[in-house]
């Protein structure tokens, strides 16, 4: 049995796996994609009956814009879908939706959703849902460094006052607490440019299963395996 009161406060998910699974199967890759998003909508769900704070979920990477345009084209009008029709039943059960990465070069349609969601679930009160979009975390601190600059440029601040701190809250949601445990599925055991400075004290847990057969069980576990965890931060134990 789970232990409430020991469950992470926020997890991040690598959903990995969608093509191979399709493959597998002897599917087009992007029918791994539309079951991929079954998944999604069911993990947000127990995220939410569990009462995490945050779920951030890597749904797109800015590597790939690489990947054949019929399988991108199709990747975008599931976001688009997704936004559409899932956006209206978090927003019923007073989910939070926020978006982390570039504009650029995503379609202007699927921003402007982005934005109208991110509006219209704002005052929310209960789990946020973050979709990293167009998201590469080396591309977050170039940004955050960036963002800083200015602030130096403007007169707003001095080199001498970046600490960490300072420095986190220039990254693109600086109000969401770190993850507290990073799932990844597939068998892949790497971040792939995932949250790399939120992740620095994150619990992991890998999974060879395709994201489209991880299930609640499957999220559960990973959620059993973190409470066996013991977090120390650089510090020894108590014991």
């Amino acid at each position: 049995m789970l232990d409430k009161d020991k469950l992470p406060r926020h997890v991040a998910i690598i959903m990995d796996g969608n093509g191979r699974w399709a493959r597998e199967k002897g599917l087009p890759r992007v029918s791994g994609h539309r079951e991929g998003i079954k998944r999604v909508r069911e993990v947000i769900e127990s995220a939410a009956n569990f009462g995490l704070e945050a779920i951030t979920l890597f749904a797109f990477s800015s590597e790939n814009w690489d990947r054949p345009k019929k399988e991108i084209d199709a990747l975008m009008r599931y976001l688009n879908e997704f936004l559409i029709r899932e956006v209206d039943k978090m927003h019923k059960k007073n989910i939070r939706f926020r978006s982390i990465g570039r504009d650029e070069p995503l379609p202007a349609e699927i921003i402007k959703k982005i934005r109208a969601a991110e509006e219209k679930t704002m005052g929310n009160t209960g789990m946020t849902v973050v979709l990293a979009l167009n998201y590469g975390s080396r591309q977050e601190i170039i940004d955050a460094a960036a963002k800083f600059a200015e602030l130096v440029l403007k007169g707003k601040a001095l080199p001498q006052d970046l600490d960490e701190k300072t420095f986190a809250g220039c990254l693109y949601a600086p109000d969401i607490i770190d993850p507290d445990l990073l799932i990844r599925t597939s068998g892949e055991i790497r971040l792939s440019n995932f949250l790399l400075w939120q992740l620095s004290y994150a619990e992991f847990y890998f999974t060879s299963k395709y994201w489209p057969d991880f299930g609640l069980s499957d999220f559960e576990s990973a959620l059993r395996d973190y409470q066996r965890r013991q977090r120390r931060f650089g510090n020894i134990d108590a014991a």
